[in-house]
């Protein structure tokens, strides 16, 4: 085996071998209480609901409020305080 055959195949291996992180869904009890801080801050209606693995935050997507349900907003929530630290409009 040359030098180069050996280092691809480890190369190959060490990127096959590290498990990539995902974003994930919210279980219920946390869905419950994301949903609840979303409609105490007059939001009725969203889309998914993720934990971003890179922060970690929550991060919802189009939520919309009660009083401007055409106006989509992306928000991140601080998943240890589950206070919403960005509210981003979405055009």
């Amino acid at each position: 085996m040359t030098l180069m055959t050996f280092v691809v195949i480890a190369a190959s291996g060490a990127l096959t071998g590290t498990p990539a992180l995902a974003d994930r869904g919210p279980n219920a009890s946390e869905r419950a209480a994301i949903e609840r801080v979303l409609k105490a801050n007059g939001f009725a209606t969203w889309e998914e609901i993720e934990l971003d693995d890179d922060g970690p935050v929550w991060e919802v997507d189009d939520a919309r409020t009660r009083d401007q349900p055409n106006v989509k907003f992306d928000l991140k929530l601080d998943p240890r305080t589950m206070k919403i630290i960005k509210r981003e409009r979405d055009d």
